[in-house]
């Protein structure tokens, strides 16, 4: 059964379509509110993860990383892994799959994941995410995996997509339950895959006795960034037009220049209208992101200036906000041997924890 959930955050609101799933605090709890959570307050044990596919953008960084630090800040179990074997369920050229996973790594650190708080580590160093993903995959069908959202997208009507990108639900599972993870932070659009996590827990559970928790979802607050060339499209790192987007490593010259070029309309005035005016409010969203104001707040602010001249406004608080995070970027991007350390750290620390897990498994399943 399907839920439609109104969640109301800061005075903005917007339906979330979420199927029938375990939430965070009875619904949607929203990462923005305020007040004690009474019904949460124990630590928990979280788990995510982003692929290697390049520079992040500004989407990337508003919707999950500051999710991931403000998780790590408030003291709870967190363990973040830069999943390249999930990456490689498309083509991914070798030497620029390792530059990229020391670019994520420099960029995870240089936006404030703290390898002292959080463990940082790169996913195919801990071979035990894919031999428990065989384990939770024989527990699996293809008529499951068939209906997620990502398979039917990027397989096509021919469904010729790679058996991995098949399967790679069952290996998002297995990232999740190798940590016994009780909260794993996403976006709207990975509900399913989590659900599908949650439902290979029980059966394992249902055959093998009582062993993994079911995770639950923490949905943050939505900052929705679109393209800057598309802006009825999601920003996005496969887009063609790097315009459309803003990097974590463009500089201040580069991020005036690509807002200046953001596509609006031929209205001057700056009003916040995302079904007529897209662009403009996708401007906005951006803006409201970076600096805490509300959208009315901004358009009041803002009133009388043409939408031209909104642009510089947008691009000196991205620039006051990413200057700092793009200046430490580059720093860490110079220091491969400390990158390599940090990673080959967590690693160490992420074995130990997945081994026990495995080990349990091995034994329940009778491998032991």
């Amino acid at each position: 059964m399907a839920l439609l959930v109104k969640h109301v955050c800061r005075g903005h609101s917007f339906p979330k379509f979420l199927p029938s799933l375990q939430l965070h605090h009875q619904g949607v709890r929203c990462r923005c509110s305020t007040g004690p959570d009474t019904k949460d307050s124990a630590p928990k044990k979280i788990f995510s993860g982003i692929q290697p596919t390049g520079i992040p953008h500004i989407g990337n960084y508003l919707g999950a990383i500051q999710q991931w630090v403000q998780l790590q800040d408030e003291g709870h179990d967190v363990i973040y892994s830069i999943v390249d074997m999930h990456s490689i369920t498309v083509p991914q050229d070798p030497d620029q799959l390792r530059q990229n996973i020391f670019d994520m790594a420099a960029c995870l650190l240089a936006c404030g994941i703290d390898p002292n708080k959080s463990i940082l580590f790169q996913q195919s160093s801990v071979s035990q995410h894919a031999e428990l993903a065989w384990i939770l995959g024989c527990k699996g069908t293809i008529a499951r995996l068939k209906h997620l959202p990502q398979w039917k997208e990027k397989s096509g009507p021919k469904e010729e997509g790679s058996v991995g990108l098949f399967t790679y639900p069952i290996l998002q599972a297995a990232d999740i339950l190798l940590y016994k993870s009780t909260h794993v932070p996403i976006g709207v659009d990975q509900v399913q895959h989590l659900q599908l996590a949650q439902d290979l827990a029980t059966t394992f559970n249902y055959h093998y006795g009582k062993y993994f928790p079911l995770p639950t979802a923490i949905l943050g607050e939505t900052k929705k960034v679109q393209s800057l060339r598309k802006p009825a499209s999601k920003m996005s790192k496969s887009e063609v037009d790097p315009k459309s987007r803003i990097e974590l490593t463009d500089s201040s010259d580069v991020i005036r220049e690509k807002l200046k070029k953001a596509v609006t309309d031929f209205t001057s005035a700056v009003t916040y209208e995302p079904d007529t005016r897209p662009g403009v409010s996708n401007l906005i969203r951006i803006h409201s992101a970076f600096t805490g104001l509300s959208y009315d707040e901004i358009c009041l602010q803002n009133e009388g200036i043409e939408t031209a001249k909104y642009k510089f406004v947008v691009a000196d608080a991205v620039i006051a906000k990413m200057d700092p995070i793009r200046t430490e970027i580059l720093r860490l991007q110079e220091d491969r041997s400390y990158l390599d350390g940090v990673l080959r750290e967590g690693a160490r620390k992420a074995r130990d924890i997945a081994e026990k897990t495995h080990s349990d498994v091995k034994k329940l399943v009778g491998f032991n």
